[in-house]
């Protein structure tokens, strides 16, 4: 592949991002029930944040900036880098802000995993969340390989 395909498909990547994270945040993350034999609810990003911004203001939103702020500035600003409008040397804040979204994919898997331990309840994940972790680790692969606009 040359040089310019390589950035051509980096920037196509980047840019399917700007879709791709707004349904990942509808996606179901998790099923959860409190009896066994009840229907499990879906929980997305979307639904968690709601049920957070009624009881815990300033967790919701936390949340809100890990799941949502974070991955879609970060890739409007890498898509800024791939045509010119932004010097490369803005880089090192994506990786931050990519850091930033996957630790929002690791409070999902942990809270998965204590609220299986309770043994009150039922939790299981959902394609969403391997959606959402899926967007996240291309976002994380797209700005690694990104060096800027194309010479």
């Amino acid at each position: 592949m040359t040089p310019a395909r390589r950035e051509l498909a980096l920037r196509l990547l980047n840019l399917s991002l700007l879709v791709l994270f707004p349904l990942a945040w509808f996606a179901p993350l998790a099923r959860a029930g409190l009896l066994p034999f009840f229907d499990l609810d879906e929980i997305s990003v979307i639904t968690g944040i709601q049920a957070l911004w009624e009881e815990d203001l300033a967790l919701a939103l936390l949340v809100a900036f890990f799941a949502m702020i974070a991955p879609l500035l970060k890739t409007a600003l890498l898509a800024l880098i791939h045509w010119g409008a932004l010097k490369p040397r803005a880089l090192p804040l994506l990786g931050i802000l990519s850091k930033l979204a996957m630790a929002d994919v690791f409070l999902v898997a942990v809270y998965i995993l204590l609220a299986k331990d309770v043994g009150v309840g039922r939790v299981e994940p959902a394609w969403g969340l391997w959606f959402f972790t899926a967007c996240v680790l291309v976002s994380i692969f797209v700005t690694h390989l990104s060096k800027g606009p194309a010479r």
